[in-house]
């Protein structure tokens, strides 16, 4: 599903992104442009990497 319109940007790329490191909104926009325009998509996007975030095991 496209979360980001002005950009293209997809939930796939989002989840993509967060497994390469990302780990907040200013990282996002520079390496996909989500949230860089209207800005509508960034309350989406927050969730989606706070998502990918819960999953990740932990490392001790």
């Amino acid at each position: 599903m496209y979360v980001c319109l002005c950009h293209g940007v997809t939930d796939k790329a989002i989840r993509e992104a967060a497994q390469s490191g990302v780990e907040g909104l200013d990282e996002l926009t520079a390496t996909t442009g989500c949230g860089g325009s209207c800005g509508c998509c960034k309350e989406l996007a927050l969730q989606i990497l706070d998502e990918h975030r819960s999953v990740l095991p932990m490392v001790v």
